[in-house]
Protein backbone atom coordinates (compact mmCIF):
# COMPACT_ATOMS: atom_id res chain seq x y z
CA UNK A 1 0.00 0.00 0.00
CA UNK A 2 2.78 2.22 0.80
CA UNK A 3 4.92 1.42 -2.44
CA UNK A 4 0.99 2.63 -4.24
CA UNK A 5 1.12 5.90 -2.40
CA UNK A 6 4.55 7.09 -3.01
CA UNK A 7 3.74 5.99 -6.94
CA UNK A 8 0.76 8.46 -6.58
CA UNK A 9 3.46 11.02 -5.18
CA UNK A 10 5.71 10.69 -7.29
CA UNK A 11 3.61 10.87 -10.41
CA UNK A 12 1.47 13.94 -8.84
CA UNK A 13 5.32 15.61 -8.41
CA UNK A 14 5.25 15.25 -12.08
CA UNK A 15 1.99 16.60 -13.18
CA UNK A 16 3.19 19.59 -10.95
CA UNK A 17 6.68 20.24 -12.37
CA UNK A 18 5.21 19.72 -16.03
CA UNK A 19 2.73 22.21 -15.35
CA UNK A 20 5.14 24.32 -14.02
CA UNK A 21 7.19 23.84 -17.29
CA UNK A 22 4.24 24.69 -19.30
CA UNK A 23 3.50 27.78 -16.73
CA UNK A 24 6.92 29.48 -17.50
CA UNK A 25 6.71 27.96 -21.32
CA UNK A 26 3.72 30.23 -21.47
CA UNK A 27 5.30 33.00 -19.21
CA UNK A 28 8.62 33.60 -21.99
CA UNK A 29 5.84 33.70 -25.37
CA UNK A 30 3.86 36.27 -23.38
CA UNK A 31 7.02 38.21 -22.76
CA UNK A 32 8.19 37.45 -26.01
CA UNK A 33 5.08 38.80 -27.72
CA UNK A 34 5.19 41.48 -26.00
CA UNK A 35 8.67 42.61 -26.95
CA UNK A 36 7.22 42.35 -30.42
CA UNK A 37 4.26 44.19 -29.90
CA UNK A 38 6.60 46.90 -28.50
CA UNK A 39 9.35 46.74 -31.07
CA UNK A 40 5.99 47.08 -33.90
CA UNK A 41 5.16 50.04 -31.50
CA UNK A 42 8.34 51.53 -31.83
CA UNK A 43 8.39 51.01 -35.76
CA UNK A 44 4.90 52.94 -36.39
CA UNK A 45 6.01 55.70 -34.71
CA UNK A 46 9.32 56.23 -36.41
CA UNK A 47 7.74 55.71 -39.93
CA UNK A 48 5.00 58.08 -38.74
CA UNK A 49 7.64 60.67 -37.81
CA UNK A 50 9.19 60.26 -41.16
CA UNK A 51 6.08 60.98 -42.80
CA UNK A 52 5.71 64.01 -40.58
CA UNK A 53 9.09 64.93 -41.47
CA UNK A 54 8.58 64.22 -45.51
CA UNK A 55 5.34 66.40 -45.78
CA UNK A 56 7.07 69.08 -43.90
CA UNK A 57 9.71 69.33 -46.27
CA UNK A 58 7.20 68.81 -48.98
CA UNK A 59 5.53 72.22 -47.83
CA UNK A 60 9.14 74.22 -47.36
CA UNK A 61 9.57 73.46 -50.83
CA UNK A 62 6.25 74.42 -52.13
CA UNK A 63 6.83 77.42 -50.16
CA UNK A 64 10.10 77.77 -52.03
CA UNK A 65 8.60 77.32 -55.82
CA UNK A 66 9.67 73.93 -56.01
CA UNK A 67 7.47 72.30 -58.79
CA UNK A 68 5.29 69.44 -56.75
CA UNK A 69 6.61 66.72 -59.60
CA UNK A 70 10.60 67.71 -58.61
CA UNK A 71 9.22 67.43 -55.04
CA UNK A 72 8.32 64.25 -55.98
CA UNK A 73 11.28 63.71 -57.40
CA UNK A 74 13.20 64.96 -54.52
CA UNK A 75 11.52 62.72 -52.07
CA UNK A 76 11.79 59.33 -54.08
CA UNK A 77 15.33 59.84 -53.89
CA UNK A 78 15.20 57.96 -50.54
Amino acid sequence: MEDLILAEQAEMETWKQQAETERQRAEAERQRAETERQRAETERQQAQAERQRTEKLAQRLLKMGVPPDEIDKIISED
